[in-house]
C-alpha cells in the first residue's frame, strides 16, 4: 500500500513572490546557522582555501519497488499545485530532494540543472522538493526557491514541502537526495534507484560527473537493468520543524 501525503496548501502565488528584487533577496542567502560553516584557511601555496565544514548524512535504504508515496505541493515561481498524478504519462520520474544554502547542494547546483535538462528532453520528468525548516533556515524558503530556480535556470518544478509530510512519506534525509521511479504501463512508479549524483563531493577535487545517476536514467528509459551497485547520497541532513 503506497504512501500518502499530502502538503496543506491553499497559497497563490502572489504570496511567495517578493517585490524586492534579486539583489536585494541574495544577501539573506549568506546566512549560515551553527552546523554549516565555511572557513578560509592557507594552503600550502600562500593563497586562500575554502573549507566547508558540515553535517554528513547518507541516505537511507528503500527497497527496489518501493511506491512513489502521492504529493500535492505549490510551486512557487508559477503558483501551480503539483501532484504524483501529474507524470502519470512519463516512463520515469526523478524526485530530488534539494534545498538552497547546502554546500553538498551547492556543489552540484549547475550540474543537476545540466543532466536533468537533458534527460527530460528525452522523456525523463524531473521535480525538485525542498522541505527544510524556515524557521532555523529563512533562506531555505519559497521567496528564495524562486531566485534559485531563475538563477540556475532550472527546468524542473521546484517545489515547497512547508508542511515536511512529503519528505516523511518519502523518507528522505538529507539534501541531496535522489529517488529515481520507473514505470511499467498501468503499474504506479516504483523505485528503480536511490543513490548518489556521483562520487564528487565539496573540497574532494574529484570532478562533478553525474555518472551515477546518468546511468540509472539511461537503464530506466532503456528498459534494462541496473548493472552497478548503488551508493548512497551524501548531504546535509533535512532540517526538521522542531
Amino acid at each position: 500500500m503506497s504512501l500518502v501525503a499530502t502538503s496543506v496548501v491553499g497559497v497563490r502565488a502572489s504570496q511567495f513572490r517578493s517585490s524586492a528584487s534579486s539583489s536585494a533577496l541574495l544577501p539573506a542567502l549568506a546566512h549560515r546557522t551553527r552546523a554549516y560553516r565555511s572557513l578560509m584557511t592557507p594552503a600550502g601555496s600562500g593563497r586562500m582555501r575554502l573549507q566547508v565544514r558540515a553535517a554528513r548524512l547518507e541516505s537511507t535504504g528503500l527497497s527496489v519497488g518501493f511506491r512513489a508515496p502521492q504529493f500535492e505541493l505549490p510551486e512557487p515561481m508559477t503558483g501551480k499545485i503539483w501532484t504524483l498524478d501529474d507524470f502519470e504519462g512519463s516512463p520515469a520520474l526523478l524526485v530530488m530532494f534539494i534545498c538552497n544554502h547546502c554546500p553538498f547542494v551547492k556543489h552540484l547546483k549547475k550540474d543537476i540543472a545540466k543532466l536533468t535538462s537533458f534527460y527530460m528532453e528525452k522523456g525523463l520528468a524531473c521535480i525538485a522538493i525542498s522541505s527544510n525548516s524556515v524557521v532555523t533556515h529563512p533562506q531555505d524558503g519559497p521567496e528564495f526557491m524562486i531566485v534559485d530556480a531563475e538563477k540556475f535556470k532550472y527546468s524542473f518544478p521546484y517545489l515547497y514541502d512547508e508542511s515536511q509530510e512529503v519528505a516523511k512519506a518519502f523518507q528522505a534525509v538529507c539534501t541531496p537526495e535522489f529517488y529515481l521511479f520507473k514505470k511499467d504501463g498501468r503499474r504506479p512508479f516504483e523505485l528503480f534507484y536511490h543513490g548518489q549524483f556521483d562520487d564528487s563531493r565539496p573540497g574532494s577535487n574529484v570532478p562533478v560527473t553525474g555518472k551515477d545517476l546518468s546511468r540509472a536514467i539511461d537503464c530506466a528509459l532503456s528498459g534494462q537493468e541496473l548493472p552497478f551497485v548503488q551508493k548512497p547520497s551524501v548531504g546535509c541532513s533535512i532540517k526538521w520543524n522542531q
